[in-house]
């Protein structure tokens, strides 16, 4: 059997977290149409007759805000560097952005061994396949930090394309394929039987905040975060204790909404989600918490699990 770990990056919003889900079978990473939805590596366990890929789905690059934002940069870029595989997804609906021009750069520059390229939105028109291309051979010859052309890639790096549609049943599959091909031989990392050995209170968290993310739109998003303070287990049942984030006062009013009916809905909908993925009854109360620039608060950061602090 075949075994890989692999590190799915490329730059916010290009669809990381819906082709981890869809490789993986089920969701078990946030999706949301807002910039900077994953705040998290989230591993994805993919089991086949083939063998087992780990997928590590990371924040996305982009312009550092903050500690928040240079702390989502340092784990995407952390989390790359010890992959089997590195995966570099594309949104390949639009031309080639700055941060993808940065990270063909950067795999000319360190070299990892094995590459997959995916031209992501297959099916979107325009479909800039042709652009991507041209930006790959055009990074050869880019100045690498010092001034100086970049050297040829070495003759054992493997260098591979894929397209994916993300909205088609199966349009992973080339995807797939191709990790599976550059895969080496071994053995399981996890038992067969899972899908994600991510912290649960985390995927509680997420689970909350991309309800909020649903209904907000681009009111609130990017300063919107969820600590999960408690998990009462009660048999089949467990009472869950949150707190939404935000940066100003005003903001509040706007993420209870007017009759509460923001915060309800949001509350409700993780609650149907989680009782879905970990088959319990869940209740959820949430309070919403005013922490001026908590994005830059290392103490509040811990709180939520961003810096390996008590999950």
């Amino acid at each position: 059997m075949k075994s890989a770990v692999v590190a799915v990056v490329g730059r916010t919003n290009a669809g990381k977290s819906t082709l981890v889900n869809r490789l993986v079978g089920e969701k078990v990473s946030i999706v949301s149409p807002v910039e900077q939805t994953t705040r998290n590596t989230v591993r994805g366990i993919v089991e086949d007759a083939r063998g087992q890929l780990v997928l590590l789905d990371t924040p996305g690059l982009h312009k550092a805000v903050g500690e928040l934002g240079r702390l989502l940069n340092r784990m995407a870029r952390r989390s790359s560097a010890g992959a089997d595989i590195l995966c570099v997804l594309f949104d390949a609906s639009v031309l080639p952005q700055m941060e993808d021009v940065g990270w063909m750069q950067r795999i000319r520059r360190e070299r990892p061994e094995r590459v997959l390229f995916v031209l992501n939105k297959a099916d979107k028109a325009p479909f800039h396949e042709a652009e991507y291309l041209a930006a790959w051979q055009e990074s050869a010859v880019a100045p690498d930090a010092a001034g100086e052309p970049q050297e040829a890639a070495p003759e054992k790096q493997e260098i591979r394309w894929a397209k994916a549609v993300s909205v088609e049943e199966g349009g992973e599959r080339e995807v797939l394929d191709a990790l599976f091909e550059m895969a080496d031989e071994g053995e399981r990392l996890f038992p067969e039987d899972i899908v994600s050995d991510y912290p649960r209170r985390l995927a509680i968290a997420d689970a909350i905040r991309e309800k909020f993310l649903r209904h907000l739109h681009q009111e609130v998003p990017h300063e919107l975060g969820v600590c999960v303070k408690e998990i009462k287990e009660n048999g089949a049942s467990w009472a869950v204790k949150a707190d939404v984030i935000v940066n100003r006062a005003s903001q509040k009013p706007i993420v209870i909404g007017k009759g509460a009916e923001i915060i309800k809905k949001a509350r409700k909908a993780a609650e149907r989600e989680l009782r879905d993925v970990f088959e319990v009854k869940v209740s959820i109360e949430l309070w919403v918490r005013v922490e001026p620039n908590w994005m830059k608060n290392k103490r509040i950061l811990s709180e939520m699990g961003y810096l390996g602090g008590e999950i």
